[in-house]
């Protein structure tokens, strides 16, 4: 095994709020991708906890591979109801059992999919909303034997932390710190809306929430599309006024918040006359598909003018694959870096498989500004103190939960 290159860099290019031309998209937690990446994420966090808390350890899997076929609605002025209800399919690979010991793996499925849709939407009832697809299976790769998805002895589970633990694939990593202002707007905007302060002052509101943001110098404006429940809505007027009291709100959290007001564009449909209702809260009621990796990458956004991972981490496993791990680690890394330096940073880590989970091949920061030995060494010491701590990662995901979408 080879040690990990590591770079420190300045770099003076521009970057986020420096740059002439800035666009930012966010896809809030309602839409049907974002369920995806969070179901999927879910799933893993309860398999793996149910497999420590019964083995003590965690077998092998992935469930990241997560499609949502929306349902059916009736839809109008005071109605909304849902028909047909959504189905979630899941396709990857786990262990159903260990040693005698059955797994519930469809069980812990879709009480994954469940939870997820019951906090992301209004009135979602599962026994009637959801049914569950599982083609997830448990087949050998090549050189496995029994023991990646058929486990039948302690030592063919993993144990969170071990530090033998190597790279189940070749992956390519970025992160970064801070925001700029524009993605910081966007990002805020959404959780805003989907907030519990929000919500429980405007609950005729849904979850299918999709922001919109572009700078042109200092000439910021967004695009906010934002659905009503229809049932609560009885009118176009009604529609109409609920939206501009709505925008208002959202002006006033940027005013405040950020100290200026973009130019604000809601609901942009309705300028032919087609109101944003929908049933339960989201675009799924109606059939659009969602799936797992089609929307925020792992910091919560879509930033074409940043670094941006193109991994799904989201259902991975949280143990040793390095598209998740370092996917995490490498924004940890930039927003640890930046806030002990003072600077704007980009974190790049790139792992070729079998690489030890505490030595990848390189690991780059690029700070945006000047570098003296000091901030230089302090930036080192992060990166050697977080790679001998991978476990940690992998606790975070397992028993906290870390958002990546």
């Amino acid at each position: 095994m080879t040690e990990t290159y590591v770079s420190v860099a300045s770099v003076h290019h521009g970057v986020g709020g420096d740059l002439a031309y800035e666009l930012v998209e966010r896809k809030g937690i309602g839409h049907p991708d974002t369920m995806c990446d969070a179901i999927a994420e879910r799933a893993s966090r309860y398999y793996a906890q149910y497999c420590v808390e019964h083995f003590g350890r965690v077998a092998h899997h992935w469930f990241d591979k997560v499609i949502l076929f929306g349902g059916e609605a009736r839809i109008d002025f005071g109605e909304g109801e849902l028909t047909k209800p959504y189905t979630v399919l899941y396709a990857g690979k786990g262990a159903y059992r260990y040693a005698d010991h059955t797994i519930p793996l469809e069980e812990i499925l879709f009480k994954a999919a469940a939870d997820t849709l019951a906090e992301v939407t209004t009135g979602f009832d599962p026994e009637r909303h959801l049914t569950i697809r599982c083609e997830v299976v448990d087949h050998q790769g090549s050189g496995r034997g029994h023991s990646r998805y058929r486990p039948k002895a302690i030592d063919d589970l993993i144990e969170i932390g071990d530090t033998s633990l190597v790279s189940n694939d070749c992956n390519l990593l970025h992160g970064y710190y801070p925001l700029s202002t524009l993605e910081a707007m966007v990002h805020g905007t959404e959780q805003l809306i989907n907030g519990a302060e929000f919500k429980a002052v405007n609950p005729d509101t849904g979850w299918d929430v999709k922001v919109f943001g572009s700078r042109r110098g200092d000439d910021y404006r967004m695009i906010v599309n934002m659905p009503f429940l229809a049932r609560h809505i009885d009118s176009m007027e009604t529609y109409l006024r609920r939206k501009a009291e709505c925008q208002k709100q959202v002006s006033e959290f940027l005013s405040k918040a950020f100290g200026l007001v973009p130019d604000l564009l809601f609901n942009p449909t309705d300028r032919n006359k087609r109101p944003y209702l929908t049933a339960l809260g989201s675009v799924a009621d109606t059939g659009d598909v969602g799936v797992v990796g089609r929307g925020n990458r792992l910091n919560g956004l879509i930033t074409p003018m940043r670094s941006m991972s193109i991994e799904a981490p989201a259902g991975k496993n949280p143990l040793d694959h390095t598209g998740k791990l370092y996917g995490v680690l490498a924004h940890q890394l930039a927003r640890e870096i930046s806030e002990a330096i003072g600077l704007p940073v980009d974190t790049h880590i790139f792992t070729s498989k079998e690489a030890r989970l505490d030595q990848p091949d390189e690991v780059v920061v690029e700070a945006h500004g000047e570098l003296d030995d000091d901030r230089r060494a302090i930036a080192n010491g992060i990166v050697a103190k977080r790679l001998a701590a991978m476990g940690d990662v992998t606790r975070e995901l397992v028993f906290d939960g870390i958002t990546m979408w």
